[in-house]
C-alpha cells in the first residue's frame, strides 16, 4: 500500500475501533479524537474526502485535533492552534478563528 493508502486504512480503523468500543463498553463515550500527520502522503482527492469525513465527525459531535503541516487543513477547519517555532528556540502559540 502507499503511503496514503496506509494512512486512509489506519483512520478508517481509528474511527471503527471507536465506535466498536463505544458499542461494547456500555457508558463508554469517545468525544474526542487526535490525528497526527498523515494527511501529507494523500493526494488531492484523497485529502478533500478525510477533510469531508473529519468535518462530518465534528457536525455530529465529536472534537476532533488535528496535527500537521499540511495548509488544506489550516483552511478547512474553524479554528485553528498554530504553534511556530522562533530565532531563539521558544515556541509560540496563537489561535486563529475562522
Amino acid at each position: 500500500m502507499s503511503g496514503g493508502e496506509k494512512f486512509n486504512a489506519s483512520l478508517c480503523l481509528a474511527l471503527g475501533m471507536t465506535d466498536v468500543i463505544q458499542s461494547h463498553q456500555g457508558g463508554i463515550s469517545i468525544e474526542m479524537m487526535f490525528i497526527d500527520e498523515g494527511f501529507g502522503s494523500l493526494d488531492e482527492d484523497a485529502l478533500n474526502k478525510a477533510i469531508e469525513t473529519l468535518i462530518d465527525l465534528q457536525r455530529s459531535g465529536r472534537m476532533i485535533g488535528v496535527i500537521s503541516h499540511v495548509q488544506e487543513l489550516k483552511q478547512a477547519f474553524p479554528a485553528v492552534l498554530e504553534v511556530r517555532k522562533t530565532k531563539d528556540g521558544c515556541s509560540r502559540t496563537a489561535i486563529v478563528l475562522k
